[in-house]
């Protein structure tokens, strides 16, 4: 059985600044389902993402999120109902975790003016500070925390209001290995918390997709190459034609990895 729609691009394309960012983008997404965007820089991931999270109007085309058209809904009170983690967060005040995971409630990047949570959301914001495993660091302030750590924060801000649909652009930038990995266990855990949660993920690289990825899209020059479950769509050949470069693909324990053909041969000998 299919889960119910919570996203749909049909022929969607994107112009900016007279330059065709996106041509003939058709995506749908459904509850639980985890998704992948793959392509090369400048493919148009983030502006896929962009429309997904009701930033950007398509400029030709239609975009429904939760049952609703842009461009026919109000846009704040549709954001309510999507999750952006972002590890670009332009937070400048030393906000506190807690604090940080309250402006989750308001949408915006700092705590408003005389806004105060109430009972019903500090209790879900503890709630998501135990299950992210920042019970330690509800106190410390934002400069102090690492990317991993932040990453965290932004998870657990991002589901504050309890959204459908969670996106998640390049969350593993900045992150060495170690809390790359840490942040993707994050994500696994989070998926079989809430297996209802649709979510799409923004990467540049196979390594960073979560083990519960159920489906992918490569997007080549602003056009999908292919899509659909992860298994017939993260392939040797399809991924080394998007990527026009030769790539082999294996997966292994759950994970995908990438290498280029010349470093599989050049392994094998």
């Amino acid at each position: 059985m299919t889960g119910r729609e919570i996203l749909r691009l049909e022929a969607v394309d994107f112009v900016r600044e007279s330059r065709q960012i996106l041509t003939g983008i058709d995506l749908t997404v459904r509850a639980g389902e985890r998704w992948a965007l793959i392509g090369p820089n400048g493919a148009g991931k983030s502006t896929v993402l962009s429309l997904c999270g009701a930033v950007n109007h398509p400029t030709r085309g239609s975009v429904h999120v939760l049952g609703r058209m842009l461009g026919r809904v109000d846009i704040r009170e549709l954001r309510e109902s999507i999750g952006h983690v972002n590890p670009r967060h332009s937070l400048s005040s030393p906000l506190t975790v807690r604090q940080v995971i309250f402006t989750g409630a308001t949408g915006t990047v700092e705590l408003l003016p005389r806004w105060s949570p109430d009972a019903a959301t500090g209790a879900r914001a503890d709630e998501l500070i135990e299950m992210l495993g920042l019970a330690q660091l509800a106190a410390a302030t934002w400069p102090t925390l690492s990317q991993g750590e932040r990453g965290r924060a932004l998870i657990a801000r991002a589901l504050l209001p309890d959204p459908a649909l969670l996106l998640l652009d390049e969350p593993s930038t900045g992150l060495d290995v170690a809390a790359r990995e840490q942040f993707l266990a994050t994500v696994d855990q989070l998926h079989r918390a809430r297996p209802d949660l649709a979510t799409i993920l923004v990467t540049h690289h196979l390594e960073e997709l979560p083990a519960t990825t159920t489906h992918a899209m490569l997007i080549k020059g602003g056009r999908r190459h292919a899509s659909g479950p992860a298994h017939g769509v993260l392939t040797t050949d399809r991924v080394s034609e998007c990527f026009d470069h030769p790539i082999e693909i294996e997966h292994r324990a759950g994970r995908w990895q990438a290498r280029t053909v010349q470093e599989c041969s050049a392994t094998r000998r």
